[in-house]
């Protein structure tokens, strides 16, 4: 099974979940917190690949959230400025294999890349399941 280099936001329920799920299929986790690693753009970019840049964001961030940051009118050059100043913006987790990397968590596709055991049908684990109010995963 694979090594997976696992970045983070402490306390994020999603990403337990993920990182569980990630050990159920056999896999060793590393985690390492995204809102702490020194990023570099070019570094940072390779998580997105082929990735829209709107898909690069974590839409439960605050900023996205009140409509202070847009996405979609973003270039690549502005997204990564804005997330290597603000990383809670970076879509997670981002995860490394070896030299491949991925943003975020379609278990389809890590299935795909590197293997996941059965599990429940089609569970969203990247979308925040806590309300609004509170504020202990990607709402702060």
């Amino acid at each position: 099974m694979a090594t997976v280099i696992f970045y983070e936001k402490p306390g994020c329920i999603n990403n337990t979940r993920q990182k569980k799920l990630l050990v159920a299929a056999g896999h060793e986790v590393i985690a390492k917190n995204l809102l702490t690693e020194v990023w570099r753009a070019d570094r940072l970019r390779a998580f997105f690949s082929v990735l829209p840049v709107r898909d690069w964001f974590n839409y439960s961030a605050p900023a996205i959230k009140h409509g202070e940051i847009e996405p979609d009118k973003l270039t690549e050059t502005a997204a990564l400025a804005l997330m290597l100043e603000t990383p809670l913006l970076i879509r997670r987790p981002l995860m490394q294999v070896g030299d491949n990397v991925m943003a975020g968590f379609d278990t389809q596709a890590v299935d795909i890349w590197i293997g996941l055991a059965e599990s429940e049908a089609n569970p969203d684990l990247e979308s925040c399941p806590r309300s609004v109010t509170e504020s202990r995963c990607g709402h702060d």
